[in-house]
């Protein structure tokens, strides 16, 4: 082979390799941080990160959501944490299945130790579900939550129900009836889950109307729901964040490659933790 045919060799294949040097290199680092900040608060960091907002693929929109594959994650990272060690669960997402939600939640809630959800930026819908399970939810400055209101065909079940309520039953055809009874159904099963997570942390009376308001259809379902409108409806928040974990979210670029949204240090049975995660290797 002649130069030049080796020099369009050697580009093909470092071209090749450097996204996937690239990803093995952020995966350390990032092993690298989350090490320290679980030295630093003496607790055990699990992150649920979808940082895929805006991402591409053949010209398609592709975004991550929280979904059953995070709960198969995330439940034996929870579940495998010694009883008396604290969880700093990190959250980025724009919500997902409920069903993968209340998993999720229900883990946390059943941890023993403190447990502490930090959302950085925002844990809307399903991301929020899961912060009530929490003992404390921890936000930035301008970070947001989200209503809980359970979504039918990409509409509010709240407001089909609300239909049914105002209109006649003879002008309403088949189809919306229907939905407004699967949304009843919907609000009802949200609702139950809520008070269920917080049926430690608050009392009923200040936890019914707290859950009617997130889960109710009072807001659109991207609406933002601040640090201190989360405080006025009754949750417990601090409004501070430690630096080391907004350094690791600077960790997670915007990616052109599927990356893991779970990530965390393993435990193995002598309590060895070692610099590794699924990043690391993509597999």
């Amino acid at each position: 082979m002649d130069f030049f045919s080796l020099l369009i060799l050697f580009i093909f294949i470092a071209s090749t390799l450097q996204p996937l040097l690239q990803a093995r290199y952020q995966g350390m680092r990032r092993a690298r941080q989350i090490a320290a900040i679980e030295k630093e608060r003496g607790s055990r960091v699990i992150t649920m990160i979808h940082r895929q907002e805006t991402r591409w693929f053949f010209s398609v929109p592709v975004s991550r959501m929280i979904d059953l594959e995070d709960a198969q994650q995330i439940i034996p990272a929870i579940k495998e944490t010694p009883a008396d060690t604290p969880i700093d669960l990190i959250l980025h997402t724009p919500g997902g299945m409920v069903l993968a939600a209340m998993q999720i939640a229900r883990a946390i809630n059943a941890h023993p130790a403190k447990v502490t959800v930090h959302v950085p930026v925002y844990a809307m819908s399903g991301g929020t579900l899961i912060a009530l399970a929490a003992d404390e939810i921890a936000m930035d400055t301008f970070s947001v939550l989200g209503p809980i209101d359970p979504q039918l065909a990409g509409l509010p079940a709240a407001s089909f129900v609300e239909v049914k309520a105002e209109k006649p039953i003879a002008e309403i055809n088949d189809l919306t009836l229907v939905l407004a009874s699967m949304g009843e159904k919907a609000l009802k099963q949200v609702k139950a889950g809520a008070l269920e997570l917080l049926a430690d942390k608050m009392p009923q009376e200040r936890a019914r109307p707290l859950v009617d308001k997130l889960a109710g259809g009072q807001w659109t379902h991207d609406y933002a729901l601040t640090a201190k409108e989360a405080q006025d409806l009754g949750l417990t928040i601090k409004t501070s964040i430690p630096l080391s974990i907004l350094e690791l979210m600077q960790l997670y670029p915007q990616p052109v490659r599927q990356q893991p949204s779970i990530e965390f240090l393993p435990r193995g049975p002598s309590g060895n933790q070692a610099a590794w995660f699924k990043g690391c290797t993509g597999n």
